[in-house]
């Protein structure tokens, strides 16, 4: 099923990009998505195989106003095709393309306590000096990890965590 979520992804990407369409696409399949999830009558209407591809057309037209026709035309696509349940994964397979296009690197900062903006932001600089691209910047608060940093770079993670360096020290105990 990812494959399937793959080629319409990038097939959309395609189309947005040769029309310069990339952000706005972007923003209003988000705002689909993001109205599927929040309302389950909706999401029910367009995945369940009882109501018919016109029913759903018409549906789609009457819930979606003013949305970039290349959208609405893919969104016609995966209705007539019977794809629409793999929205969510052509979704985020949009993103990461849109991401990848931007040049953008995800960096999400984890640490036990608020860290200073100002600390942050330096890290975020030396990951964007080191991988020479723009870093997408978020920060988090988990008690959890006792102190330290985790850091998500991409799909990439670091796990510099007090918690972490107890379980591995805790692992080295259990084999002696």
């Amino acid at each position: 099923m990812e494959e399937i979520a793959q080629v319409w992804a990038r097939a959309l990407f395609e189309v947005a990009k040769e029309h310069d369409l990339l952000d706005q696409v972007r923003d209003q399949l988000g705002a689909f998505t993001d109205a599927l999830n929040e309302n389950r009558d909706l999401m029910v209407f367009f995945f369940s195989p009882y109501f018919s591809t016109e029913e759903k057309k018409d549906g789609l037209k009457r819930a979606v106003t003013g949305v970039e026709p290349v959208l609405m035309n893919f969104l016609e696509a995966l209705i007539e095709r019977h794809r629409m349940p793999a929205i969510f994964r052509v979704k985020a397979r949009y993103e990461v393309l849109w991401e990848d296009e931007r040049d953008l690197l995800p960096v999400e900062v984890t640490s036990a306590v608020e860290l200073d903006e100002s600390v942050v932001g330096s890290i975020g600089e030396r990951i964007g000096e080191q991988t020479k691209r723009t870093v997408e910047l978020s920060s988090n608060v988990d008690p959890d990890i006792l102190g330290g940093i985790v850091l998500r770079v991409g799909n990439v993670i670091l796990d510099a965590s007090i918690r972490n360096r107890l379980e591995q020290l805790r692992k080295q105990v259990a084999r002696a």
